[in-house]
């Protein structure tokens, strides 16, 4: 069986560090140690020996993020090396080959990879650019099956930035409940509400939630909401026997996430510091969409794009009859810009460009120009 490529995460390794402009990432400027540590934590951190830690995450933290969730127990919450750790080790604790996995398109094509490197057969369920965005709920319902083990969503989405209603949530719910398919919810993107201070309701609903469901699992992570991306943390919460499975395989995979990342961890998920970070991006990725909005105003011959709900992301389509690996490979070569080509993502003609940077304005002028060269022929 030929191994399944990351290609999108491939696509930023090999070129991120040799462009002037990276607005490939999906984050925003991310925060420095001395905007998590207030004066009093400062003597934590330095005073924290550097010994194996606890493997499955310190108490502290995962009562922090259990606090997260309505009703999660520290047992149920597993910390990990980000989120894309978590993915990992909770895909070889439920699949086997021969399984079904459907997943979300346009999204972060992590689990797409995962389950096929794993012998499993892969389906999608569309995301309707015509209806911004919105789930196809129909096609979910279709293609779900007796095989089928496990679906997967993003919610808020990477890349488009919609957010699901509470009518969808509960329907995708009915649907894995009513095949006892595993649902795997990536929620990384909680907290990046852009048309809302309310964080989007987690698929981890309390006993009496619409999306209450005993094999749901979720996925977090301080890379996106937070801005703390170097930290590598994340988390997945779940049933205690799904934790206990994931667990065993984290033990083969890194051991433990590292004690001093997950000490900061700590620190900036205490309640007031966690308002500060998220304050933080919100105001860095609403910002960068008024930009990013007058820009496509600007070059509307050449792009369009669907208002976002949520995230430092704009998935932007081109209008040009060109693939876009190769649209994004030009403005790479040409523009020294590195974004994301849609087709790694699961949607052609698309690029998604992060816009919660600084240099977001220059760099999208350069994009401009070679958009308007490549049209030109």
């Amino acid at each position: 069986m030929a191994f399944q490529p990351f290609e999108l995460e491939q696509w930023q390794s090999e070129w991120e560090h040799t462009v002037e402009y990276n607005l490939a990432d999906s984050s925003v400027r991310c925060a420095p140690v001395r905007e998590v540590l207030g004066p009093e934590a400062v003597d934590r951190l330095l005073d924290q020996v550097l010994f194996y830690p606890q493997v499955n995450g310190t108490e502290a933290l995962r009562a922090r993020i259990a606090g997260l969730y309505a009703d999660a127990a520290a047992d149920q919450v597993l910390v990990t090396a980000g989120a894309s750790e978590a993915n990992q080790i909770l895909c070889q604790a439920l699949l086997s080959p021969g399984d079904e996995v459907v997943v979300m398109e346009p999204g972060y094509r992590q689990i797409w990879g995962i389950a096929r490197n794993l012998g499993c057969t892969v389906k999608s369920f569309p995301l309707r650019p015509e209806e911004g965005w919105r789930p196809d709920l129909d096609a979910l319902q279709a293609a779900v099956g007796p095989r089928t083990r496990m679906i997967a969503i993003v919610n808020p989405n990477n890349p488009t930035g919609s957010i699901l209603t509470a009518e969808e949530a509960a329907r995708i719910t009915a649907i894995a409940a009513k095949t006892g398919a595993w649902l795997h919810v990536d929620e990384v993107y909680r907290g990046t509400e852009r048309l809302a201070e309310e964080e989007t309701p987690s698929f981890w609903g309390g006993p009496n939630s619409s999306t209450h469901y005993e094999r749901t699992v979720v996925v977090g992570s301080l890379s996106k909401a937070y801005g703390l991306a170097g930290l590598r943390v994340g988390w997945l919460v779940g049933p205690k026997e799904l934790v206990e499975a994931a667990w065993r395989r984290h033990e083969y995979v890194v051991i433990a996430t590292a004690g001093p990342s997950m000490l900061l961890a700590e620190l900036a998920l205490e309640p007031a510091t966690r308002a500060r970070l998220l304050a933080r991006q919100r105001e860095l990725s609403r910002r960068g969409w008024e930009g990013l909005e007058r820009w496509i105003g600007a070059h509307a011959d050449l792009v369009s794009a669907v208002p976002p709900a949520a995230t430092a992301l704009g998935f932007v389509r081109y209008h040009l009859d060109l693939p876009s690996v190769a649209v994004a490979d030009a403005i790479r070569r040409r523009a020294s810009v590195l974004v994301a080509p849609g087709l790694h993502l699961g949607a052609e003609h698309h690029l998604r460009i992060t816009h919660g940077y600084e240099h977001a304005p220059v760099a999208l002028d350069r994009i401009a120009t070679v958009l308007r060269e490549l049209k030109a022929g």
